[in-house]
Protein backbone atom coordinates (compact mmCIF):
# COMPACT_ATOMS: atom_id res chain seq x y z
CA UNK A 1 0.00 0.00 0.00
CA UNK A 2 1.27 3.91 -0.83
CA UNK A 3 3.35 4.90 2.08
CA UNK A 4 3.30 8.71 2.71
CA UNK A 5 6.43 9.89 4.14
CA UNK A 6 5.63 13.62 6.22
CA UNK A 7 9.05 15.12 5.07
CA UNK A 8 10.57 17.40 2.71
CA UNK A 9 11.20 17.79 -0.79
CA UNK A 10 13.83 20.20 -1.86
CA UNK A 11 13.35 21.40 -4.83
CA UNK A 12 9.75 20.68 -4.08
CA UNK A 13 7.01 19.36 -6.80
CA UNK A 14 5.17 22.40 -7.06
CA UNK A 15 8.50 24.46 -8.12
CA UNK A 16 9.69 21.84 -10.50
CA UNK A 17 6.42 21.32 -11.93
CA UNK A 18 6.45 25.35 -12.36
CA UNK A 19 9.47 25.04 -14.87
CA UNK A 20 8.49 22.33 -16.71
CA UNK A 21 5.22 23.24 -17.77
CA UNK A 22 5.80 25.86 -20.18
CA UNK A 23 7.94 23.17 -22.05
CA UNK A 24 4.31 21.13 -22.60
CA UNK A 25 2.23 21.57 -25.64
CA UNK A 26 -0.98 21.28 -23.85
CA UNK A 27 -0.24 24.12 -21.51
CA UNK A 28 -2.07 26.86 -21.90
CA UNK A 29 0.81 29.64 -21.52
CA UNK A 30 0.54 32.53 -19.91
CA UNK A 31 2.85 35.79 -20.19
CA UNK A 32 4.08 34.93 -16.26
CA UNK A 33 5.35 31.96 -14.70
CA UNK A 34 2.94 29.18 -13.23
CA UNK A 35 1.71 30.21 -10.16
CA UNK A 36 0.37 26.42 -9.01
CA UNK A 37 -1.38 24.59 -6.22
CA UNK A 38 -2.12 21.27 -5.48
CA UNK A 39 -5.65 20.85 -6.71
CA UNK A 40 -6.51 17.12 -6.29
CA UNK A 41 -5.30 13.68 -7.26
CA UNK A 42 -4.47 9.95 -6.47
CA UNK A 43 -1.95 7.59 -6.06
CA UNK A 44 -0.81 3.96 -7.96
CA UNK A 45 1.42 0.99 -6.20
CA UNK A 46 3.75 -0.34 -7.58
CA UNK A 47 3.65 -4.05 -6.34
CA UNK A 48 7.49 -4.30 -6.39
CA UNK A 49 7.58 -1.01 -4.14
CA UNK A 50 10.27 0.93 -6.10
CA UNK A 51 8.10 3.46 -8.10
CA UNK A 52 6.45 6.45 -6.56
CA UNK A 53 3.34 6.58 -8.56
CA UNK A 54 0.97 9.73 -8.26
CA UNK A 55 -1.76 11.08 -10.37
CA UNK A 56 -1.30 15.34 -9.32
CA UNK A 57 -4.37 17.72 -9.87
CA UNK A 58 -2.43 21.47 -10.12
CA UNK A 59 -4.35 24.62 -10.86
CA UNK A 60 -2.46 27.71 -13.00
CA UNK A 61 -3.49 31.14 -11.59
CA UNK A 62 -1.34 32.74 -13.16
CA UNK A 63 -3.32 33.60 -16.17
CA UNK A 64 -6.86 35.77 -16.65
CA UNK A 65 -8.85 32.16 -15.43
CA UNK A 66 -7.63 29.17 -13.44
CA UNK A 67 -6.53 26.43 -15.35
CA UNK A 68 -6.46 22.79 -14.11
CA UNK A 69 -3.98 20.32 -15.15
CA UNK A 70 -3.78 16.67 -14.29
CA UNK A 71 0.03 15.71 -14.57
CA UNK A 72 1.12 11.88 -14.41
CA UNK A 73 4.19 11.48 -12.36
CA UNK A 74 6.89 8.91 -11.46
CA UNK A 75 9.36 9.01 -8.63
CA UNK A 76 12.27 6.56 -9.06
CA UNK A 77 15.37 6.48 -6.81
CA UNK A 78 17.42 5.96 -9.94
CA UNK A 79 17.63 7.35 -13.44
CA UNK A 80 14.91 5.57 -15.96
CA UNK A 81 16.80 3.28 -18.69
CA UNK A 82 16.05 4.53 -22.00
CA UNK A 83 13.97 7.67 -20.90
CA UNK A 84 14.79 10.90 -22.98
CA UNK A 85 15.11 14.27 -21.63
CA UNK A 86 11.75 14.87 -22.89
CA UNK A 87 10.22 12.51 -19.47
CA UNK A 88 12.44 13.98 -16.69
CA UNK A 89 10.79 16.58 -15.01
CA UNK A 90 13.77 16.71 -12.33
CA UNK A 91 15.75 15.92 -9.62
CA UNK A 92 14.65 16.09 -5.88
CA UNK A 93 16.38 15.61 -2.43
CA UNK A 94 13.53 13.93 -0.66
CA UNK A 95 14.15 14.37 3.59
CA UNK A 96 13.72 10.27 4.22
CA UNK A 97 14.80 8.29 0.67
CA UNK A 98 17.06 11.17 -0.63
CA UNK A 99 17.80 11.49 -4.44
CA UNK A 100 14.58 11.36 -6.15
CA UNK A 101 14.28 11.56 -10.07
CA UNK A 102 10.72 12.71 -10.63
CA UNK A 103 9.04 11.70 -14.60
CA UNK A 104 6.75 12.63 -16.31
CA UNK A 105 4.66 9.48 -15.89
CA UNK A 106 3.43 8.59 -19.48
CA UNK A 107 6.94 7.87 -20.40
CA UNK A 108 7.47 5.24 -17.03
CA UNK A 109 6.41 1.60 -18.21
CA UNK A 110 5.85 0.54 -14.60
CA UNK A 111 3.13 3.89 -14.22
CA UNK A 112 1.29 3.00 -17.88
CA UNK A 113 1.39 -1.16 -16.36
CA UNK A 114 -0.43 0.19 -12.69
CA UNK A 115 -2.31 2.88 -14.81
CA UNK A 116 -3.92 -0.08 -17.55
CA UNK A 117 -4.19 -2.63 -14.38
CA UNK A 118 -6.68 0.09 -12.93
CA UNK A 119 -8.68 0.19 -15.92
CA UNK A 120 -8.85 -3.54 -15.89
CA UNK A 121 -10.17 -3.70 -12.08
CA UNK A 122 -6.46 -5.36 -11.05
CA UNK A 123 -5.46 -2.09 -8.93
CA UNK A 124 -6.94 -0.64 -6.25
CA UNK A 125 -6.51 3.40 -6.64
CA UNK A 126 -4.68 5.00 -3.22
CA UNK A 127 -6.10 8.68 -1.13
CA UNK A 128 -3.27 11.44 -2.11
CA UNK A 129 -1.84 12.15 0.93
CA UNK A 130 -2.67 9.15 3.45
CA UNK A 131 -0.78 6.29 3.72
CA UNK A 132 -2.44 2.54 3.42
CA UNK A 133 -6.21 4.01 2.28
CA UNK A 134 -7.92 3.10 -0.61
CA UNK A 135 -9.48 6.23 -2.73
CA UNK A 136 -13.19 4.80 -3.58
CA UNK A 137 -13.91 8.39 -5.62
CA UNK A 138 -11.83 7.35 -8.43
CA UNK A 139 -14.06 4.53 -10.72
CA UNK A 140 -12.69 2.71 -14.07
CA UNK A 141 -14.42 1.29 -16.61
CA UNK A 142 -13.49 -1.15 -19.23
CA UNK A 143 -16.02 -3.00 -22.17
CA UNK A 144 -14.75 -5.16 -24.59
CA UNK A 145 -12.15 -7.79 -25.07
CA UNK A 146 -9.06 -8.01 -21.96
CA UNK A 147 -6.62 -5.44 -22.39
CA UNK A 148 -3.06 -6.89 -23.53
CA UNK A 149 -0.07 -7.10 -20.93
CA UNK A 150 1.73 -3.97 -20.89
CA UNK A 151 5.05 -3.87 -22.29
CA UNK A 152 8.21 -3.61 -20.28
CA UNK A 153 9.61 -0.85 -21.97
CA UNK A 154 8.24 3.11 -22.43
CA UNK A 155 4.96 2.98 -24.70
CA UNK A 156 5.64 5.63 -28.01
CA UNK A 157 4.45 8.98 -26.46
CA UNK A 158 2.92 11.79 -28.60
CA UNK A 159 1.85 15.38 -26.90
CA UNK A 160 -0.35 17.83 -28.82
CA UNK A 161 -2.45 20.39 -27.74
CA UNK A 162 -5.22 18.49 -26.58
CA UNK A 163 -2.92 15.65 -24.56
CA UNK A 164 -1.04 13.11 -24.35
CA UNK A 165 -1.66 9.85 -26.00
CA UNK A 166 0.27 6.45 -25.67
CA UNK A 167 -0.04 3.60 -28.11
CA UNK A 168 0.09 1.04 -25.57
CA UNK A 169 -0.95 -1.93 -28.03
CA UNK A 170 -1.66 -2.37 -31.86
CA UNK A 171 -4.91 -1.24 -32.18
CA UNK A 172 -4.89 0.54 -28.82
CA UNK A 173 -4.72 3.95 -27.48
CA UNK A 174 -4.51 5.57 -24.21
CA UNK A 175 -5.32 9.30 -23.79
CA UNK A 176 -3.94 11.08 -21.22
CA UNK A 177 -6.13 14.16 -20.03
CA UNK A 178 -3.91 17.43 -19.35
CA UNK A 179 -6.41 19.86 -19.13
CA UNK A 180 -9.10 19.44 -17.08
CA UNK A 181 -12.84 20.70 -17.86
CA UNK A 182 -15.71 19.07 -16.02
CA UNK A 183 -17.84 20.59 -18.65
CA UNK A 184 -16.39 19.12 -21.44
CA UNK A 185 -18.07 15.97 -23.11
CA UNK A 186 -17.02 12.45 -22.50
CA UNK A 187 -15.57 10.83 -25.62
CA UNK A 188 -17.44 7.11 -26.36
CA UNK A 189 -14.09 4.72 -25.66
CA UNK A 190 -13.57 1.30 -24.50
CA UNK A 191 -12.27 2.64 -20.62
CA UNK A 192 -11.84 5.72 -18.68
CA UNK A 193 -10.46 6.55 -15.42
CA UNK A 194 -12.47 9.18 -13.61
CA UNK A 195 -11.55 11.47 -10.83
CA UNK A 196 -12.52 14.61 -8.63
CA UNK A 197 -10.65 17.66 -8.49
CA UNK A 198 -11.27 21.03 -6.81
CA UNK A 199 -11.64 24.51 -7.66
CA UNK A 200 -10.18 27.55 -6.17
CA UNK A 201 -13.77 27.92 -4.69
CA UNK A 202 -13.72 24.86 -2.95
CA UNK A 203 -15.83 23.47 -5.95
CA UNK A 204 -15.56 19.88 -6.46
CA UNK A 205 -15.24 18.72 -10.28
CA UNK A 206 -15.16 15.29 -11.79
CA UNK A 207 -13.68 14.62 -15.68
CA UNK A 208 -12.04 11.81 -17.08
CA UNK A 209 -8.16 11.53 -16.35
CA UNK A 210 -7.41 8.68 -19.00
CA UNK A 211 -9.51 6.95 -21.82
CA UNK A 212 -8.65 4.13 -23.81
CA UNK A 213 -10.15 3.60 -27.28
CA UNK A 214 -9.39 2.11 -29.87
CA UNK A 215 -7.20 3.14 -32.60
CA UNK A 216 -8.27 4.05 -35.89
CA UNK A 217 -6.64 2.21 -39.01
Amino acid sequence: MAVIHRTTMTPGKLELLAAWLPSRPWYEGTARRPELAKAGGFRLDDPKGEVGIEFMVVTDTSGDRPLSYHLPLSYRGAPLDGAGEAALIGTSEHGVLGRRWVYDGTHDPVLVEQLLALFAGNAEPQAQSVSDTPDPSVTAHLTGTPLPPAAATPAPVTDDAHGTHLAVAPGLTLHVTRRLDATAPTPEARGRVTAVWHAPDGTENRAPFAVLSDTTP
